[in-house]
């Protein structure tokens, strides 16, 4: 039996589609729903790709919820160019994925997220690997959730390492900053993991010849996301020499907190320009105990790596 219960709240792109099979693969984990979110896509993208991918990996069961469309101070979102060509236009590299059958939960993800909080309580793992705009929403709605959730471990920040859309911001908390930041200055138990730990993690072109090498749909549907996000990354980041596994590293952590070195911290969001969207230590309460909020600062590269690729390849031999 799962140890824990897990909702992922996922902007569903390639390193989204990744998590949610590392989701789906490790048995200390029932994934008892998705919430959509926007940033790689428009949020009726995201949802389709999450069912669609549910779908393929066996795991239609899974209830989809649509989250908020936009930030938290606009009425309306734009994917951004370079979203579209790390991700592909439709978010899952081009490809035509079969459609799911499966519908939209009528349910609103906020109300889905708070319910399950109440339902579950400690043993209830939040992984949001986009914006916080769906888990801000939702603290607003009923503040009592964050000290009901187990815990919350985001994909997003960067605290010793530039950003990604900006020097200071990536791109996960630049969507919505002012929703991050009341994440941030919640007292909810969460760990940040951000860029300066994920880009350690890296997949390589010798990784998807073993999930193609399986001759299954499924496999063969991953190698081909992946094989496209790491040439997207040659030239994003041909330093890296591989693409960084952002989102399955977030999932990962949740499940086993000790693949990371953390510190606490005290943080807050900037939401001013110039350092919009910056993750840093708040000086206001430097001198407060920090006893909720974690931040990522290493990963064990290979046993997370190893990890990854035992659960990802036994499940695409299933499908």
């Amino acid at each position: 039996m799962a140890k824990y219960k897990m909702i992922l709240d996922l902007d569903t792109g390639i390193d989204d589609a990744l998590a949610l099979a590392y989701a789906i693969a490790d048995q200390d984990c029932d994934l008892i729903g998705i919430i959509g979110s926007y940033g790689n896509v428009l949020i009726e993208q995201g949802t389709q790709n999450s069912r669609d991918l549910l779908s393929l990996l066996g795991a239609s069961n899974v209830p989809v919820y649509e989250g908020l469309s936009h930030s938290s101070t606009t009425s309306n979102f734009t994917v951004q160019p370079v979203s579209a060509r790390i991700h592909g236009d439709n978010g899952v590299a081009n490809l035509n994925l079969t459609h799911a059958s499966t519908k939209i939960e009528k349910q609103s993800g906020v109300d889905f997220l708070i319910d399950a909080a109440h339902k579950y309580k400690k043993n209830l793992l939040l992984v949001p690997t986009g914006p916080l705009t769906n888990l801000a929403a939702a603290i607003k709605k009923d503040p009592a959730i964050t000290k009901l959730i187990g815990h919350v471990t985001l994909m997003g920040g960067a605290l010793t390492v530039p950003g990604n859309v900006s020097p200071v911001s990536e791109a996960n908390i630049h969507q919505d900053p002012e929703a991050a930041n009341a994440v941030f200055q919640s007292d909810i138990e969460l760990t940040m993991v951000g860029l300066d730990v994920t880009t350690r993690t890296l997949l390589t072109k010798q990784e998807t010849r073993i999930w193609r090498n399986l001759k299954t749909k499924s496999g063969s549907i991953y190698a081909d996301l992946v094989d496209y996000y790491i040439e997207a990354y040659k030239e994003t980041n041909p330093h890296l020499n591989g693409c960084a596994l952002h989102d399955p590293l977030a999932v990962a952590a949740a499940l086993e907190p000790k693949l990371l070195d953390t510190i606490y911290l005290n943080m807050k969001v900037d939401t001013n320009e110039p350092y919009e969207g910056r993750t840093i230590g708040d000086e206001t309460r430097l001198n407060l105990p920090a006893i909720t909020t974690q931040v990522a600062t290493n990963v064990d590269v290979k046993r997370f790596t190893t990890k990854f690729m035992e659960r990802l390849t036994t499940l695409f031999q299933k499908y």
